[in-house]
């Protein structure tokens, strides 16, 4: 039986600094002066229409993410989130998340962005090598990153992610170590480490910088998924460790194929209607220029075919270092377990998953080769790309 999941917010701001040339997310360069007050006019009229798509349900997440969120002013986001609180609802717990670029925080901002109601931060360090930074195409420096730290902390902002690369051009293992270390100094409650890809249509996948070999990039993981365990952070998903209590609540409703509104420009949205028995996803205008010159945005909308639910919950669900229970996959699908258990049951055999009668994880080979997993959970004739998650 179908069941409404949590749901959770997101809310995009395309614009950046600089593109950065590994970079595949909806982001634009800005040139000229920021159109804060008219973008978010436009995101609360967004929101406004989605509203009647929550169900009576209240927000547990709003994740402003990027681009670069944090070239508005706080006083833009606290509209944005009084936006949400009186259209929606947000739970009394609810998490807020705001992503930052250390090279965008002006000394005193953090305060200000708590003050409007964020508390979470999500922090793009990538590295902590100047000229790893440099071959990133970052515009911030290693110490940007740690004074921007410094002013989370004294902002009482101490649930905060740092963003960490590895397998970076010209890195070995001992410079994946030393970014890592540098990391952890900074007493983050969270952190994403995640490798270096080449995605299709960036600057990287044009001009493909020498990357360590796949062996070199296994070794720093290892490494370095040890020096986490090591300082207390534990693995709960693919790329993401957290302290005790401190895992990302809106990632998790994400991999949990929980529901969320996305508003903004190029953002996707995810919401089920029991009533009529579907999962519907959503995609509004992609550029930025068009999103503002719409009036009032209208996304598009597409039900999720039935063939198609079992590969859309295993994509994000098999990335969960516990994996998901059976039941939670009727209740979110509105599919029985026959329709995945024959696919499971082989994968075992394989020893690419374990499993009983009402759970199911990866093995930490089935972890190594995920897509591979994946792929067997596409419906005939579909092509996909698993590690490609909606988000």
């Amino acid at each position: 039986m179908l069941s409404s999941p949590p749901l959770a917010l997101y809310v995009h701001f395309p614009w950046c600094v600089r593109k950065c040339p590994y970079c595949d997310f909806n982001s634009y360069t800005l040139h000229g002066a920021l159109p804060a007050r008219e973008y978010v006019d436009l995101l609360l009229r967004d929101l406004a229409r989605r509203a009647p798509g929550a169900g009576g349900r209240a927000l547990i997440s709003v994740f402003l993410g990027g681009g670069t969120p944090s070239l508005f002013p706080a006083e833009a986001i606290g509209r944005v989130l009084e936006g949400a609180r009186a259209l929606i609802g947000l739970e009394p717990d609810v998490e807020v998340t705001l992503e930052a670029n250390p090279g965008t925080i002006e000394r005193g901002r953090f305060a200000e962005y708590r003050a409007a109601g964020v508390n979470r931060v999500s922090l793009g360090a990538q590295s902590f090598d100047p000229q790893r930074l440099r071959a990133l195409g970052r515009i911030h420096t290693p110490d940007d990153t740690r004074r921007a730290a410094d002013e989370l902390h004294a902002a009482g902002l101490h649930n905060f992610n740092l963003d960490l690369m590895y397998a970076l051009p010209g890195q070995d293992l001992g410079g994946a170590l030393a970014d890592l270390e540098a990391a952890l100094a900074l007493q983050p409650a969270h952190l994403s480490h995640y490798q270096l890809t080449l995605e299709p249509g960036t600057v990287f996948a044009a001009e493909r910088p020498e990357l360590p070999e796949d062996d070199a990039a296994a070794d720093m993981l290892s490494a370095c998924e040890a020096r986490l365990g090591a300082a207390g952070f534990s693995q709960y998903e693919v790329s993401a460790y957290a302290r005790t209590g401190r895992r990302a609540r809106h990632n998790c409703n994400y991999w949990t194929f929980g529901d969320y509104i996305g508003i903004g420009a190029g953002a996707h949205g995810k919401l089920t209607d029991p009533g009529q028995g579907h999962i519907l996803r959503t995609r509004q205008t992609r550029e930025p220029r068009r999103y503002l010159a719409s009036g009032v945005p209208e996304p598009v909308t597409e039900p999720v075919a039935p063939q198609d639910l079992p590969f859309e919950f295993l994509m994000n669900a098999l990335r969960l270092s516990e994996g998901f229970a059976l039941p939670l996959f009727e209740s979110r699908t509105g599919l029985k377990r026959d329709a995945i258990v024959p696919t499971l049951s082989s994968l075992q055999a394989d020893g690419l998953l374990v499993g009983d009668t009402e759970s199911w994880r990866t093995t930490r080979l089935g972890a190594r080769f995920l897509n591979e997993v994946l792929l067997r959970f596409l419906p005939e004739g579909r092509e996909g790309d698993p590690r490609r998650v909606s988000t």
